[in-house]
């Protein structure tokens, strides 16, 4: 065999080695193309765990989301997102209840899917996660008891004043309440404990919470306040368009086909019926005063 011969085969060998080099290429990128399309396919709104939606909300706001004698979440933002999350194809939802000043946090880092708490639409928030449309807007109130001789926001000057950390009051206090002495708490239950007590003048929460507190307690609503510019959305991680697009598209066909009316009057019977969330054959056009996000 001559050196030829040698360079040819040589040659040969090359050549084919490249081509298997580029098939085995071809086949292990066409292989990761279809596992993306395959893992996209199974998991269309890049959840945690596919098929399964994990809830951070809260069990003590009553009656948007709040844990019953069986330690089961309900509440009107429950059962509305409970439907919307059907809706997208997802039966299996986990609500978990977390404090509210680290609930946002908690869904933009991934611990959760989404937040659901009649959560207020904020440009502030809006930096930490991404929102569903709104679906809930309203009143924020000044709880106390009988006796605290408060009857105006001008009353609340010198006085100690509790809001949960974190919420709309909170933000709401801090811009307009200068005066007034703002003590901080995790939750509502704990605030109403300390007016029930005497160590905090009064709290400021949300009507439809305040409603329950003063029922149960003789409480009355001192200052009512109200807050149309921070409607209520689920809040999702920044960047998930399309969890978003889905959850918006299910929100519209709950209110479109009279779910949202449906949940609305079961949940705060006797309230004002907001007119921007019912069906567009039952819209007046007319501004509706509507109830307050909780939080």
């Amino acid at each position: 065999m001559n050196i030829r011969t040698n360079l040819r085969r040589a040659a040969i060998a090359a050549v084919a080695a490249a081509s298997a080099v580029a098939l085995a290429a071809c086949a292990s990128s066409g292989a990761a193309t279809n596992g993306a399309d395959a893992g996209a396919e199974e998991n269309p709104y890049h959840l945690i765990t596919p098929g399964q939606i994990r809830v951070a909300s809260l069990g003590d706001a009553k009656p948007y989301t709040f844990t019953d004698e069986n330690g089961e979440f309900t509440g009107f933002d429950v059962e509305l997102f409970t439907d919307v999350a059907e809706r997208i194809g997802i039966d299996d939802v986990v609500f978990t209840g977390q404090d509210f000043s680290g609930l946002l946090a908690a869904v933009a880092n991934g611990q959760f899917d989404v937040g659901v708490a009649a959560i207020g639409i904020t440009d502030e928030r809006k930096q930490t996660v991404d929102f569903s449309e709104g679906y809930l807007a309203g009143y924020l109130t000044v709880m106390s008891s009988p006796d605290a001789d408060i009857a105006d926001e001008g009353d609340l000057a010198g006085k100690r004043l509790g809001v949960v950390q974190g919420t709309l009051q909170e933000a709401y206090a801090v811009k307009n309440f200068t005066d007034t002495e703002l003590v901080r708490f995790p939750d509502n239950n704990a605030a109403i404990s300390a007016v029930n007590s005497g160590s905090i003048d009064a709290h400021f929460l949300d009507y439809e919470a305040a409603k329950e507190y003063s029922a149960q307690y003789g409480l009355e609503n001192a200052i009512d306040i109200p807050s149309f510019d921070a409607p209520a959305g689920f809040a999702i991680a920044k960047g998930n368009a399309e969890f978003k697009a889905a959850l918006d598209e299910a929100l519209l066909a709950a209110m479109e086909d009279g779910t949202w009316k449906e949940l609305y009057q079961k949940w705060f019977p006797g309230s004002p019926m907001p007119d921007q969330y019912l069906p567009k054959a039952e819209q007046t056009g007319a501004p509706a005063e509507s109830e307050a996000p909780a939080q």
